[in-house]
């Protein structure tokens, strides 16, 4: 299943993690993990746990949130964070996401990014002893603990869901 020789998009996961001190261990997988569904089916773990980088432009500036699996991030919630109208926080393209992070959509890992863009954290996550993010490529993931995860982006953890 994990091979010793890491892409290069996911050694640059492995060496930022290094650099804030954490352990992980990227893990390669034959199959896509790049939706959260595919990436827990390959995992063997709960939707929900499940670290989607999803990047956002609020007035232009990108900002990450780091959302769970099983939730939809609310729009709403994004833009009250920055004291804006919802119609200024809007979904960034391929080139915004490469851009801001270094990384391609599917891929996108927590940390280990090209810029330093604001960071969100969804609530949910810190239900989890284990939640597992992207490694740098669509078929790369590692688990963190979910205070490292903080930790690591300084990322502000705050409720990101649509409420049902």
């Amino acid at each position: 299943m994990a091979s010793h020789e890491l892409h290069p998009s996911a050694q640059r996961v492995a060496d930022a993690a290094k650099q804030l001190g954490l352990s992980i261990d990227i893990v390669s997988f034959a199959q896509s993990t790049r939706t959260a569904e595919e990436a827990a089916a390959a995992i063997g773990c709960a939707v929900g746990q499940i670290v989607k980088s999803l990047v956002f432009t609020v007035k232009g500036e990108p900002v990450i949130a780091l959302v769970s699996g099983s939730n939809q991030l609310d729009t709403r919630k994004l833009a009250e964070l920055f004291n804006v109208g919802r119609k200024q926080v809007e979904r960034a393209n391929a080139e915004t996401v490469r851009a801001a992070t270094g990384f391609a959509i599917g891929g996108v890992p927590p940390f280990g990014h090209a810029a330093s863009p604001a960071m969100f954290i969804d609530e949910d996550l810190t239900r989890y002893e284990i939640v597992w993010a992207a490694g740098g490529t669509p078929n790369t993931v590692f688990s963190i603990r979910p205070d490292e995860l903080a930790r690591a982006t300084s990322g502000r953890v705050v409720s990101l869901k649509v409420e049902h």
